[in-house]
């Protein structure tokens, strides 16, 4: 089984930086489309940025210009560095990745469990 494992969360105060970071691990092929959404309680779910394996970078317009997406595809891992957080920011940030696994045809949409990151006033 593939797993995606968050780290990197955490509080801070309105203007300081986060680094986020998921690691894959597990019966990996390839990971294509690989992405962090936000969830704040209450809330539904939100995308704050994607990666393609290529490296095209898509932004949610509330976060475009302050985070910043990206990826090592030797060590199967993407992050999400966050500056001049607000604390409109603050949710639980989840990791989301299309693996290819062995011996697999298709891809497969996986979630990671989360981090929390809160972002005081």
């Amino acid at each position: 089984q593939v797993q995606l494992v968050e780290s990197g969360g955490g509080l801070v105060q309105a203007g300081g930086s986060l680094r986020l970071s998921c690691a894959a691990s597990g019966s990996i092929f390839g990971l294509e489309t690989m992405g962090w959404y936000r969830q704040a309680p209450g809330k539904q779910r939100e995308l704050v940025a994607t990666i393609t394996s290529g490296g095209r970078s898509t932004y949610a317009d509330s976060v475009r210009g302050r985070f910043t997406i990206s990826r090592d595809n030797a060590k199967n891992t993407v992050y999400l560095q966050m500056n001049t957080l607000k604390p409109e920011d603050t949710a639980v940030y989840y990791c989301n990745a299309d693996i290819y696994q062995m011996a697999v045809l298709v891809p497969t949409n996986y979630w990671g469990q989360g981090t929390q990151v809160t972002v005081s006033s």
